[in-house]
């Protein structure tokens, strides 16, 4: 009896953790950087967050991928985040601020944004979100 409640406790496992593997959802995007310091730090705010399980970024295309639960947190506070560490993203221009803080190899070209760019704190409105989260 005891080896049938452990079977099913442990099939009942395998099969929870088969659920939460897939919900996780990957997407990539331009994050600005030039090195490995920028490397390091733009992954590290992307991982930092709850619901955020892995984020590789290449400083050759400047693309990170990145594998999230969105039921835990959505694609539009991930780029906030990584601009808030000093990173221009598709979505959202890092603030003046967080930018001049970076070392002086770490400071990249600024990316460009449509001319309707919403100035604060270097944000640039999401269509899907319509800025609601700033």
């Amino acid at each position: 009896m005891k080896t049938k409640i452990k079977g099913l406790l442990v099939l009942l496992t395998l099969s929870a953790a088969s659920v939460a593997a897939q919900t996780l959802k990957k997407d990539t995007f331009t994050v600005a950087g030039n090195c490995s310091m920028c490397e390091t730090r733009i992954e590290k705010a992307a991982t930092s967050l709850e619901g955020v399980s892995a984020a590789a970024w290449d400083k050759e295309t400047r693309m990170i991928g990145i594998s999230y639960d969105p039921e835990k947190v959505d694609i539009h506070r991930i780029h906030m985040t990584i601009a808030e560490a000093g990173h221009d993203t598709e979505m959202h221009r890092a603030s003046d601020q967080s930018y001049s803080l970076l070392p002086a190899c770490c400071r990249y070209e600024r990316l460009e944004y449509p001319s309707g760019q919403d100035g604060r704190q270097g944000h640039r409105e999401d269509p899907e979100n319509h800025g609601s989260d700033q």
